[in-house]
């Protein structure tokens, strides 16, 4: 007896691919619709910035962009496909591979100048420091006569 395994959302989420690969129009590359897969993510607020961590494991750094524009800091990139030939015999193939796409919306605090971004062992660091805090100008008012 064969042991097979129990996906009961592996048809679901095929149909949820296929669907946003059908939505693809040309001019939209990059886009979360044209995405295949999403890296999870950590995000820590410090007292003085924001750290993102994005789980990219086999994704090499020159094949990794970092954007920040109007507020919405975007992480999008590609791991390459590794050639599988018939001979090899897959039984299984369940890592992830394609292009990924993130965009999160950064608070007015965030710094986007002197934002930075690390990749250790297939993890992406992004940190992101926040403004000094803009203190009230007191304005006096002076009498007139």
């Amino acid at each position: 007896m064969a042991i097979i395994h129990y996906e009961p959302w592996g048809l679901l989420n095929q149909l949820q691919k296929e669907l946003e690969r059908s939505k693809e129009t040309q001019g939209n590359e990059g886009s979360a619709s044209t995405a295949e897969w999403a890296p999870a993510v950590d995000i820590k607020e410090e007292a003085d910035k924001f750290v993102l961590y994005a789980d990219i494991p086999g994704v090499k750094t020159e094949d990794i962009e970092v954007n920040m524009e109007a507020g919405v800091l975007t992480l999008k990139g590609e791991k390459q496909t590794e050639a599988k030939t018939e001979k090899e015999s897959y039984k299984r193939v369940e890592r992830t591979s394609g292009s990924f796409y993130r965009r999160f919306s950064l608070p007015d605090s965030a710094n986007s100048d002197a934002i930075s971004a690390k990749c250790k062992y297939g993890v992406l660091e992004i940190t992101i420091p926040k403004r000094e805090a803009v203190k009230p100008k007191r304005i006096d008012v002076v009498l007139e006569e």
